[in-house]
């Protein structure tokens, strides 16, 4: 029988000491440093101050003398990042100038990305098509990342590229007296050799729960590397899975998962006349991977084990700007213009005109043949307004407590909510709640005439299952944001929820998975607006509080203060 993980204030699943943690950083800085885009990399999540800075110093330490360091700026263009042709000096020489761009520049060095939690998702596509092929625009590109994590609460770096990085280091409980630690020898005892270390990092990968299988490649690398030329050992299989798979856990093992399939088969029968020795006992083979398993459980993450013991839900994607909009728009309406590179906007053409003119006569030197001489602080590209269209998604409960309440108030403030979004010429969508579970009444839509329709033939009636309704308005959602829109969920409640996702009434276990469905939008960031449609108000509260989302009772509700909480809330 597999046996329950004991909670923290057990003892089970304890953080690591921060006098722990930064021999490990280290230990991953010496091993980033020996082979940058064979590790791929680093996500150190750490907020400004001493302790980040001593780390990065001390890795670019490590590097070998040359090596190139580049930082990523802020908004850098695919121009500069991968390489073109560099406008200004191309109408500065009258002829092609071209340019090599950031990463390759890099090659064979590190890039270091401050605020990776907010990078474009653009931008990490480039760079994870580039750590895969070792190339950018066809120059050699061969890297390694330093993703500074500087994200508050539910901020964190796009899954996509974090799962090409090694190691993940998590500093933030590391204060600068825990940075006098001696420095970590090189790995000289790679322990006892293992049979099978591929294997071993394989089963520890699947009893951490890391679906992913760059965890145990990665892995294996650490453990070759720290291994060295000798055979890789138990305390090179326990440290490269303390550094690479530990931090990827999505789930708390027990040292029962890795060895079940040894304890399954059968022990072979023993010879009749050989000796009884104990050289095909699987106990202590066992027992080094149940040290292995532990050591590895004491390096995963505090924040990691609260979230999975309160089941809490980990963000797949960051987000960048609001909503993941780009950052530099190409469409839209003109309203001026600014100096600027025209590769990352629209060239305005006669700002750029009007600003060279004035230094026409200082410029025409003996031999100059061409009409008009553009200099790089001449070029002015045009400032653009881009509208992102909303999608307001609508989650209303129709069950029999609101029926016989608000049902009817409900539906006119939505009535008049969709009037307003058909005003701004935005999408609407219509989820309701009843019974045992919810259900998509209106796809997102512009028709006005559509969404009242689904509205007005909504029945009332049943059980509350709140918990069924916040999710499906939070996968309606998750679906508008990936086409491009900006959802914002309106929610109608009176709060009281008494049906559970099992379709079981219980009201404290209901009322319980109802606060878990919010916190998980509320870990989305999606925007979000909850309208208490209960008699005496203040029922949907905690709700509200869990999603942290704008709370506004119906009664006090008019047309007016509905249309500017939405407004508010986008």
């Amino acid at each position: 029988m597999t046996r329950e993980p004991p909670s923290p204030a057990e003892g089970g699943g304890k953080a690591e000491a921060p006098q722990n943690i930064w021999p490990d950083a280290l230990r991953a800085a010496r091993l980033l440093a020996a082979d940058p885009h064979g590790f791929g990399g680093a996500v150190v999540r750490a907020g400004r101050g001493p302790v980040r800075e001593r780390w990065l110093d001390d890795l670019r330490a490590m590097l070998p003398p040359g090596t190139p360091w580049r930082r990523l700026p802020p908004g850098i263009g695919d121009d500069s990042l991968l390489g073109g042709l560099d406008l200004a000096a191309t109408l500065a020489a009258g002829r092609p100038v071209a340019r090599a761009g950031l990463l390759a520049e890099a090659d064979g060095g590190l890039i270091v990305v401050p605020m990776a939690e907010r990078l474009p998702p653009g931008i990490a596509a480039r760079l994870s098509a580039a750590l895969d092929t070792g190339t950018a625009a066809e120059h050699p590109a061969r890297f390694g990342l330093v993703l500074l994590d500087e994200g508050e609460g539910d901020e964190i770096v796009a899954d996509a590229l974090a799962d090409r990085l090694a190691f993940r280091l998590d500093m933030s409980g590391v204060g600068i007296a825990d940075c006098e630690a001696p420095a970590v020898a090189a790995d000289t005892n790679p322990g006892p050799p293992e049979t099978d270390p591929l294997g071993s990092l394989c089963r520890l990968a699947d009893a951490l729960g890391v679906a992913s299988l760059r965890g145990p490649i990665l892995a294996a690398r650490v453990a070759r590397a720290l291994a060295a030329e000798g055979p890789i050992g138990t305390d090179a299989i326990t440290a490269a899975a303390r550094l690479v798979l530990a931090p990827r856990a999505t789930r708390l093992p027990t040292p029962e998962e890795v060895t079940s399939e040894e304890t399954e088969a059968p022990p072979p029968p023993p010879a009749e006349d050989g000796p009884t020795e104990d050289a095909t006992d699987p106990a202590p083979a066992d027992a080094a991977e149940d040290r292995v398993l532990e050591a590895v459980r004491a390096a995963i993450p505090a924040n990691l084990l609260d979230q999975l013991l309160a089941g809490g839900v980990r963000l797949s994607a960051a987000k960048a700007g609001r909503v993941g909009q780009p950052a530099a728009a190409r469409t839209g309406r003109p309203i001026g213009s600014r100096r600027g590179d025209p590769r990352r906007g629209r060239l305005d053409l006669l700002a750029t005109l009007r600003a060279a003119a004035p230094w026409q006569p200082l410029r025409r030197v003996a031999g100059e043949t061409r009409p008009i001489v553009v200099r790089r602080d001449d070029l002015r590209i045009r400032v653009l307004r881009q509208r992102t269209e909303t999608t307001t998604v609508f989650c209303v409960d129709a069950s029999g407590s609101a029926a016989l309440e608000r049902l009817a108030e409900a539906k006119g403030a939505v009535e008049l909510l969709l009037a307003e979004a058909y005003v701004r010429r935005d999408r609407v969508a219509l989820v309701a709640f009843r019974g045992a579970g919810a259900e998509l009444i209106l796809p997102p839509t512009r028709s006005l005439t559509r969404a009242k329709r689904g509205l007005s033939g909504l029945p009332g009636g049943g059980g509350t299952p709140l918990a069924a309704g916040i999710d499906a308005a939070l996968k309606v959602a998750l679906g508008v944001r990936r086409s491009g829109s900006r959802p914002v969920i309106v929610l109608l409640t009176d709060g009281r929820a008494n049906v559970a996702r099992s379709g079981e009434g219980s009201r404290a276990r209901a009322g319980a998975e109802a606060l878990q469905a919010a916190r998980a939008l509320r870990a989305a960031g999606l925007p979000a607006l909850v309208i208490d449609t209960g008699a005496r108000g203040e029922g949907a509260r905690a709700v509200a509080d869990a999603m942290a989302a704008r709370y506004l009772m119906l009664p006090r509700a008019d047309a007016g203060l509905l249309s500017a909480a939405v407004r508010a809330a986008l």
